[in-house]
């Protein structure tokens, strides 16, 4: 009975101990991230495994992750939000209330984070968001391997990855409609691949030396990281990938660990 009224004492300790301290499950998160994947039709098979992924990431680093397909959010308060994140979904998906609620969040200090199909917007149709994301789509060849190298080896997205890293994907080619200034991260070797591989009908010219296909700016009163990489779906269960990923979100989200 003794025995049996010690152990009922030291469970009601520990109890109260434990209700004292903070926990990883009971802490505040770091910072809260927004991300917008909605299916299109050359991107759809990649969300169920980004969301998996991104998930996880987020109970590693102990940041809160909001991942929805509906774009009635951008209707709410996205100041809680310390970055929204356009997976592989553009600013076209938002009617007019929704992209002016995004563009006040902006103004007010929020991040973006675009990543690949999400920079391709049509022209004219979002002027602003064609700024925010600094580079305009004008085409990309085939699906190809080829050599990506850090430009930036002092930024987060950088982390982790090799001086050349063997990479596959649709190295988009881009244009500076709107003279943004870029800071690029991550650079193609277009010697790598070929640059000219494109379907019967269209054409595809090099970029030459100076390919971005990473790259970081500041937009209104916020950050603003982009990545053209991650057209496949088997990208998002790459840990090279996401390692690139996250420090761009990781950046984005809290302005911190990019090196001089």
């Amino acid at each position: 009975m003794m025995r049996m009224f010690r152990a009922l004492l030291t469970l009601l300790a520990l109890l109260l101990f434990s209700l004292g301290l903070p926990t990883s499950a009971r802490a505040d998160p770091q910072y809260k991230l927004l991300v917008l994947a909605i299916p299109n039709k050359y991107h759809y098979e990649y969300i169920p495994i980004a969301r998996e992924s991104l998930e996880r990431l987020s109970r590693l680093h102990d940041f809160d992750l909001t991942f929805t397909n509906d774009p009635k959010v951008f209707e709410g308060d996205l100041q809680r939000y310390a970055a929204v994140l356009f997976l592989n979904t553009p600013g076209e998906e938002l009617n007019p209330a929704q992209r002016r609620n995004f563009e006040t969040y902006m103004r007010g200090g929020g991040n973006a984070v675009i990543v690949h199909r999400a920079l391709i917007m049509k022209p004219d149709d979002w002027p602003w968001y064609e700024k925010l994301v600094g580079r305009s789509f004008v085409i990309h060849p085939m699906y190809q391997t080829g050599v990506v190298t850090p430009a930036d080896p002092g930024f987060p997205a950088t982390f982790g990855l090799p001086s050349r890293w063997i990479w596959s994907d649709e190295f988009y080619v881009t244009a500076n409609p709107h003279g943004v200034k870029i800071e690029p991260v991550l650079n193609v070797d277009e010697t790598s691949y070929d640059p000219t591989r494109i379907w019967p009908g269209q054409v595809a010219r090099p970029m030459g030396k100076d390919h971005p296909v990473a790259w970081w700016h500041r937009y209104e009163k916020g950050r603003v990281f982009v990545t053209t990489l991650g057209h496949d779906g088997n990208a998002y269960r790459d840990s090279a990938y996401l390692s690139h990923l996250l420090g761009g979100i990781y950046w984005a989200a809290t302005g911190l660990g990019r090196q001089p």
